[in-house]
């Protein structure tokens, strides 16, 4: 997994590795190890997050750590440095570095933070929240090194590597770059853990005095703001820009910012491109679910130790209903101008999670039985929300199934998941009026939709299918005939 180069004094570099599916880049979440900690072969020496998902990245070497490539929310481009190991024999002390800056402020920039790799990595500009000052406050001298706006001619070089994120310069040199108006060029860090801490609280380093030496500001001045009551002054959204939007309208009062970043974005980017390329059709019934119920209530009543779901349920109903219509179980090439039906149903369960909408995918779900395909959702839905999921088992699905009547909802027309060509919905299951045999009487009712690629069938096949998946959970005995 991945790669790495020698460089001076025997220290390896441990390059950020390609972590499937084409992806470029990836974001530090955080770190699992600091400078001067011993690491074996294969530990996890950092959390990233990639396009698709959480990842925790091996290091394949042992050694002690003298270089961390990056600081938390930092994005790194895959193929460059992101971890520097030594050989034990020959690793120097880089605590020491550390105390010294501590103590007195020695002018060197903190191991792993410094400029040496600064050029080498594509960084994404992100926007940042900013304390804007009060009304009637005077102005920062130090406000193009905090917004991020363009240093005016002849400033310190420090300037720009005092952003957070960026290089963590000693005290020593810090108070070297110091104007002749007596205030600092930038807020005195060292600790990238203060840092991260700054940005999670929202708390702006540059808005703190340190109470280190030289004006370091340490953890005990960052827990004693957050402590703080907060101050009379609003978030404003400051974009890192190139000077040709400066003059975009600053957002308003209270407004919240939210960076169109990882996967929020990549299912921005994949839902709209659906809409563009997918001719899409949806389709919906109502369906009376009792007697799909009873019959998971009498399989889980006979073997209460492996339970199954009704989700498991209505995927065991999608596969039957692919069997017979397998035109829906495809995608369409549009390079190629054609079609290509899947020998197998790769079958992508929706999960909502903490970080957004993801779609797990349950390889050959056809070979699968249905206790097996309820213990499968079981954990991968359980891994997808908790970010554990490596990016392949979140790309390839041919088909989806979108339970939305867990958000309390009857009915849905929802986006297919480009490039597959259909997706079943299910709302929620409700008591409601009923005719049964002529008699009015209170059923279990739902309504599932059928949202389809019109380029791979017409109506025939969509209505066949969606009405094969409701007889099946109105009479769940039709199953027997199908498996």
């Amino acid at each position: 997994m991945g790669g790495g180069m020698t460089t001076a004094l025997g220290t390896r570099d441990f390059l950020l590795p390609d972590l499937g599916e084409g992806l470029s880049e990836a974001e530090i979440v955080e770190w699992r190890v600091a400078v001067g900690d011993v690491v074996t072969v294969d530990q996890s020496v950092v959390e990233v997050e990639t396009a698709k998902a959480v990842v925790d990245v091996p290091c394949p070497y042992a050694g002690r750590v003298v270089a961390l490539h990056g600081a938390a929310g930092e994005v790194r481009p895959v193929g460059q440095p992101l971890i520097t190991i030594a050989p034990l024999d020959d690793a120097p002390d880089p605590h020491a570095t550390y105390r010294e800056e501590e103590r007195a402020g020695s002018g060197n920039v903190l191991i792993g933070y410094g400029t040496g790799h600064g050029g080498t990595g594509r960084r994404r500009r992100r926007p940042r929240l900013a304390l804007a000052p009060e009304p009637g406050a005077p102005a920062s001298a130090d406000a193009s090194a905090v917004t991020g706006s363009p240093a005016p001619a002849g400033a310190p070089a420090l300037a720009k590597s005092s952003v957070p994120g960026g290089v963590a310069a000693s005290a020593g040199r810090a108070a070297a770059a110091e104007p002749a108006g007596g205030s600092a060029a930038a807020p005195l860090v060292i600790s990238p853990i203060v840092r991260r801490l700054a940005k999670e609280h929202g708390i702006d380093l540059a808005s703190l005095r340190g109470t280190g030496p030289g004006g370091v500001i340490r953890r005990a001045d960052l827990d004693a703001a957050v402590a703080a009551p907060a101050p009379a002054a609003r978030l404003a959204a400051v974009p890192d820009a190139p000077a040709a939007h400066v003059g975009l309208a600053p957002a308003g009062d209270g407004d919240t910012v939210i960076p169109l970043t990882g996967i929020r974005k990549v299912i921005a980017d994949k839902l709209s491109r659906s809409r563009r390329e997918i001719p899409e059709v949806t389709i919906w019934v109502d369906v009376d679910a009792t007697g799909l119920l009873e019959t998971r209530a009498a399989i889980n009543a006979a073997t209460p130790d492996a339970p199954v779901s009704i989700l498991a349920l209505l995927a065991r109903i999608c596969l039957s209903g692919l069997r017979k219509f397998p035109q829906l179980n495809a995608h369409v090439d549009t390079e190629g101008q054609r079609i290509l039906q899947s020998a197998g149903v790769h079958l992508g369960i929706a999960a909502q999670t903490d970080r957004g909408l993801v779609v797990p995918v349950l390889r050959d779900a056809q070979r699968l039985t249905t206790r097996d395909l309820a213990a499968a959702l079981a954990e991968t839905t359980a891994a997808a929300r908790a970010g554990t999921l490596p990016p392949a088992r979140l790309t390839g699905g041919t088909f989806t199934l979108n339970n939305y009547g867990v958000f309390g909802v009857d009915g849905s027309t929802p986006i297919i998941n480009h490039p597959e060509a259909a997706l079943l919905g299910v709302g929620r299951i409700v008591d409601k009026p009923w005719v049964v045999d002529g008699q009015l009487a209170v059923r279990k009712v739902t309504q599932i939709s059928l949202t389809f690629d019109h380029r791979v069938c017409d109506g025939g096949v969509a209505g066949g299918f969606l009405r094969h998946v409701a007889d099946c959970v109105e009479q769940p005995a039709l199953l027997v005939a199908n498996v």
